[in-house]
């Protein structure tokens, strides 16, 4: 008996132009970011500087993770967009635990950067532009089927506007719950342009994500192109 094929997202990293509705039991890749995800979560969860702290900066996650878990039937996303959405949720977990103000390697860039204050706030929301752009390009490209440069243009959009969402969320949240401790919760760390800061880095991120996108994109279809040509070329002598 013959076996069944094995489906491409378990060969091969699918992309936004090559996804394909795969059954959850079926995309073994998926599974192993499901798994890779939830260690990260568990480590990030087990004791952390404030447990409080910790569970406010990830009222976000327990709620747009569900969303996508229920979206996954009508709106599935490439093998690389999980795979980034899963390194972002790793960024962000690694600075929940710590309270982000005290992450180790913020405490490593002090020396670097010769600043007294821990600037992993600015890596996070630098990766959330970076890492996050091509998921939005892909759900902009699969529900609303836009084309050109505005797929390189609106996932620069939505990281400033979510950028913005968030910062607002945050300040408000910390005021209504600890409100003796916002300016330590939002992690402004003195700097009263803390919020316009992180809405820069997030869309720089972006910025340099799409320019990636576009660069990769454009080398692509010139090399098949040129393959198409030399194909022509070789039938054209053959015959």
């Amino acid at each position: 008996m013959r076996a069944d094929p094995i489906p491409l997202s378990n060969a091969l990293l699918t992309t936004a132009s090559t996804a394909s509705c795969l059954p959850f039991r079926e995309n073994r890749f998926l599974q192993w970011i499901c798994v890779a995800a939830a260690a990260a979560f568990l480590l990030a969860a087990f004791r952390p500087d404030t447990v409080f702290d910790w569970a406010l900066e990830n009222t976000l996650v327990f709620i747009l993770v569900p969303i996508m878990v229920l979206a996954y039937r009508k709106l599935p996303l490439s093998d690389l967009s999980y795979l980034l959405i899963l390194m972002y949720l790793c960024v962000h977990e690694w600075g929940a635990h710590y309270k982000y103000s005290d992450v180790p390697l913020g405490e490593w860039m002090k020396g670097w950067l010769h600043t007294q204050r821990n600037h992993y706030d600015r890596v996070a929301h630098f990766s959330f532009g970076l890492l996050l752009s091509y998921p939005f390009q892909e759900v902009f490209m699969r529900s609303a089927r836009i084309t050109g440069m505005w797929r390189y243009y609106l996932p620069v959009e939505a990281t400033l506007a979510f950028s913005a969402i968030y910062e607002m969320l945050e300040a408000a949240s910390a005021s209504v719950l600890s409100p003796q401790r916002l300016e330590e919760f939002v992690g402004m760390q003195g700097d009263v342009w803390d919020s316009q800061e992180d809405m820069l880095m997030a869309g720089l991120g972006s910025i340099v994500a799409m320019i990636c996108v576009y660069q990769f994109r454009k080398r692509r279809a010139r090399a098949s192109a040129l393959r198409e040509l030399e194909y022509a070329g070789h039938a054209k002598t053959v015959k």
